[in-house]
Parts: C-alpha cells; structure tokens; sequence
C-alpha cells in the first residue's frame, strides 16, 4: 500500500513557509505521515494534530513535540519504515528545493512530487535559470551575477546596470528572493549597500528593474499536457515591496486573481511561464514570476515548489481555474507514482496504469 509522507521545514531561511504549506497540505489530505527536517538536519516524525496547533508559523519556529527518530535525511531515507513510499514534498528553498533532495529520493528511486533534481537545480540558479529560458526567446532583464565576495564586486555591479537604468534590484543567485531583496536607486549609497549585501556571504545577482506590473502563472500537468492558470497580479502600495513581509504578511501588498489586464497580455504571461516551465525541463507544477512592462512581458524567475499555504499564490490561481486543492494535491501524487521515482523526463502523454486510482493510491485504505 502507497504511504505519502509529506516533507516539510528544511535548513534555508524558508522554512517558515515550508511548515504552513504543510499544514495546508494535511488539512486536505489526511491520513499522511509527516516528516519535519528540522535546522540541524534531523527528521522527526510529528502528529498531524501537533503540526496543526502551530500558530503563526511565519513568524515563530516550528518546535515538534516529538524527539528526533533520524540524525540525518539520507539515513531516514535508507531506513524508511514504510514499503512503498511517495514522498509530497513541502519544501520551499535551500535544499529542497535546489535539486538535494531530488536527487537523494532519485538515487534511492523513491517517487516524489515536483520537479526534478536537474530542473530543479537550474530553475534555483537565477542566473542558469535565465541563461535556459533566454534560448526559448523570453524577454528579460539585464543582469550581472556576483561571487561571493567583498563588496567592490557588488559596487561595480550597480555602477554598470545603473548606468542604463534609474533602478537596480539586487536578490541572492540561488535563493528564495522573499528574503535579501533590496531596490537601488541612481544616487543611493552604494558602498554602504554593497556592504550589507557582502555580509550576508552568499553570490547575487544584480538585475535591471524593469517598471511594470507585477503578474505570476502557474503551469501544471494534467493529462500529460500543460496548462496555464488564470495570471494573478501583485499590487503593492507607496513605499513597500513584494519581500517576506508583503507575501506572506499581507504588509502592503494585495493579491488580484484573476488578474485585471489585457486578454492579449494574460495570453502572453502564460506563454511566457509555459515557456519557461518546458525550458527548465519542470514536471507538475511550477511558478513563474513576470513583469508586465510597456514593451511587453518580462521574465524575472521560476519556481518549482511554490509555496502551498491557505494564502499562496498557486493556491489562489487553481481557485481561479475552478480546480479544487484537494484535486490538485491528488493529481501530482498520481504524476509521482506514475512517473517513478527515477529522473524526470519532460512533460509527454500520460496513461493511466491498470487497475490504478488516484484514490486507492493516495489514501491509506
């Protein structure tokens, strides 16, 4: 019998997110296990009645109850106590979402939900990530990547992109860009800037602000094909930005689903994501991040496990689509199991195995 296991927190900077999509999760999928990789690499198996008691889990440490069972991810992985396992996976950045645990549960030949390890990899490299999606004749911003280093590199960096634009963005290469996000300005106080970025001792990227709107579409696979979801917009008021605290704080932002622009400009945003997602080689689902600019629409990043909390965007866009949670859930357990637990081929025609059903396949009998 299929057991899912649903893996949530994670050692990067958002876990916070990865614990309220799990939440989410298993509020519309019971009768799951769940596995909490905690920041010192342990994994705990939790109560799903004591992860659900956890309030404000975007701001508080989640803290289970339960001591840890494993020291390490690999060893619960080659110690799983279930026969035939399928791992949903929660995770939001850092390892979990850089192709490291993909391609653990790869080796292992353990199906999953997402992308896979390459894809995975490339999509968390902004700047790998644009380099791929460039081939497919996106539009983009200018951007300069920087090493992990002092801050003359950063200083040079703005120099070169302000010299073309009035403003810069700076977001680390190969990371959620919720935390470590900051606008530059022509006239700001570079240095001063470049030195804070250089503290944080991860590689940047530099990009060109591109004035516009702010759009997401999610991509998912049905049926072997994939589809766009309605574009939902991201409205932010006078002096704040779409950060930590604008998504999932609700500071200062508002999130219109569907989005109220041109039918010619939504098509375009889908395609763009669309695009995007077959590019990176993506299986499931995924999120594109866009600009809408007066020349058109331009690609910022791509995400292959956004988040899945009651407030996500990905959540909203299948509202807006007419497509249940629940229904979305099940379908990507179904794209697991059917697609193994080997490394993920692109998106082609699916069939459904004999005497298989999303039902008896997801659900403990």
């Amino acid at each position: 019998m299929t057991q899912i296991i649903v893996l949530f927190g994670g050692r990067g900077n958002e876990r916070h997110v990865s614990v309220a999509s799990a939440q989410n999760v298993i509020r519309t999928i019971p009768d799951v296990l769940c596995w909490f990789w905690s920041p010192s690499g342990a994994i705990h198996d939790v109560a799903a009645g004591d992860l659900l008691a956890h309030q404000r889990p975007f701001e508080l440490d989640y803290v289970p109850a339960r001591p840890a069972i494993w020291p390490t991810l690999e060893q619960a992985l080659d110690t799983l106590p279930v026969e035939d396992p399928l791992f949903l996976l929660a995770l939001h950045g850092g390892e979990g979402e850089d192709g490291t645990v993909q391609a653990a549960l790869e080796r292992r030949g353990i199906p999953f939900t997402g992308s896979g390890s390459n894809a995975s990899a490339n999509a968390f490299d902004k700047g790998k990530a644009k380099e791929i999606v460039r081939k497919a004749g996106v539009r983009m911003a200018d951007s300069i990547e920087i090493p992990k280093t002092d801050g003359t590199h950063v200083t040079e960096a703005l120099k070169t992109l302000l010299a073309r634009s009035e403003r810069a963005v700076l977001k680390p290469l190969a990371d959620g860009s919720s935390r470590g996000l900051y606008f530059v300005n022509r006239g700001d106080d570079l240095p001063a800037i470049a030195g804070q970025v250089a503290a944080i001792g991860v590689p940047y990227l530099a990009e060109q602000f591109i004035a516009g709107r702010e759009l997401t579409v999610a991509v998912i696979e049905e049926e072997g094909r994939l589809r766009a979801l309605p574009c939902l917009e991201i409205e932010t008021d006078p002096g704040h930005v779409f950060d930590y605290a604008g998504k999932y704080l609700g500071t200062g932002t508002r999130e219109i689903c569907p989005a109220n622009i041109p039918a010619d400009v939504a098509a375009d945003a889908q395609r763009v994501a669309v695009a995007a997602h077959s590019a990176l080689g993506c299986d499931g689902y995924s999120r594109t991040d866009l600009v809408m600019a007066a020349d058109g629409v331009y690609f910022l990043e791509t995400n292959t496990l956004p988040g899945l909390t009651s407030s996500s965007l990905v959540p909203q866009q299948l509202a807006a689509a007419g497509i249940s949670f629940e229904h979305f859930l099940h379908e990507q357990l179904a794209l697991a199991v059917r697609r193994g637990g080997g490394p993920r081929a692109k998106p082609r025609r699916l069939t459904q195995p004999a005497g298989y059903s999303t039902k008896s396949a997801v659900t403990k009998q």
